[in-house]
């Protein structure tokens, strides 16, 4: 477990110096540009992850010193702020919020690595630093990708972030699926990755599932790993979609897996 959290924290501090780099590339306009999060221009993303960022510290800090969470109030008073700035101030901001995010993480020793477990309200139980920073690095990685698409339409997810997110992929995946977009329709998928590889199914029923590879899949999709993670949280139109994505079978099409994970 140790090893997924140093991994995961390694994935955040290479996708924060990259982003970082890329804010500090942009000019003012380009920071009121519609970005690939549909109702947000590329400030709003930023003050997204940037107040996401100081709310996740707070959540870190009072798991390692027992206060645990703070309280909704706490989290409108942040966004609030971070609302009022201008997309300047949201770029610069973002830049400070997600340093000292990244670096709580990694100023953890391997005990707290391993052993803490941290309250988030909304999940079943507390969840250790490595499922926590997943978090993170799902949301940061997705929010990235919706910051560089706004200016190159073949953007792809942060190479560093792909194999961590993979491993859990399957932590969300029933509350992002919607499984009546099929219409009561019964589909087993093969889904089978490159960069890196993996196989595995995808089980769509009465809910959405990730399972084991199945025997007889009813389609089976091919693609690469990061554009399967964008297809979940909702960022697959067409014209992000690259050649390489391939669905065989005649149970369903890629436009129905579109409808099953509509994004968020």
């Amino acid at each position: 477990m140790t090893d997924r959290a140093d991994q995961t924290i390694a994935a955040l501090r290479g996708g924060h110096d990259y982003l970082t780099s890329v804010v500090h590339g942009l000019a003012t306009a380009d920071l009121t540009r519609r970005s690939g999060a549909s109702e947000w221009d590329v400030s709003q993303v930023l003050s997204h992850l940037g107040s996401g960022a100081e709310i996740g510290r707070a959540t870190l800090e009072g798991a390692l010193n027992g206060t645990g969470p703070r309280d909704g109030d706490f989290n409108k008073s942040v966004w609030a702020r971070w609302d009022a700035m201008s997309p300047a101030e949201r770029a610069e901001g973002f830049v400070h919020a997600d340093e000292r995010l990244v670096r709580a993480y990694e100023a953890l020793d391997a005990r707290a690595r391993e052993e803490l477990r941290v309250d988030l309200g909304f999940m079943p139980a507390p969840v250790d630093v490595a499922t926590l920073a997943g978090l993170r690095l799902s949301e940061f990685t997705h929010h990235t990708w919706d910051v560089e698409v706004a200016f190159d339409p073949t953007a792809v997810l942060l190479p560093v972030a792909t194999e961590p997110l993979l491993t859990q992929a399957g932590l969300l995946i029933g509350f992002l699926g919607k499984a009546d977009a099929l219409g009561g329709r019964h589909a087993r998928i093969a889904v089978r990755t490159v960069s890196p590889t993996r196989s595995f199914g995808l089980d769509l029923g009465d809910s959405v599932a990730l399972v084991d590879e199945p025997a007889e899949p009813d389609a089976v999709l091919s693609a690469p790993a990061e554009w399967w993670l964008r297809l979940v949280s909702g960022r697959h139109a067409p014209a992000h979609t690259p050649a390489e994505v391939n669905l065989k079978g005649d149970a369903l099409t890629l436009d129905d897996l579109r409808r099953v994970f509509p994004g968020f």
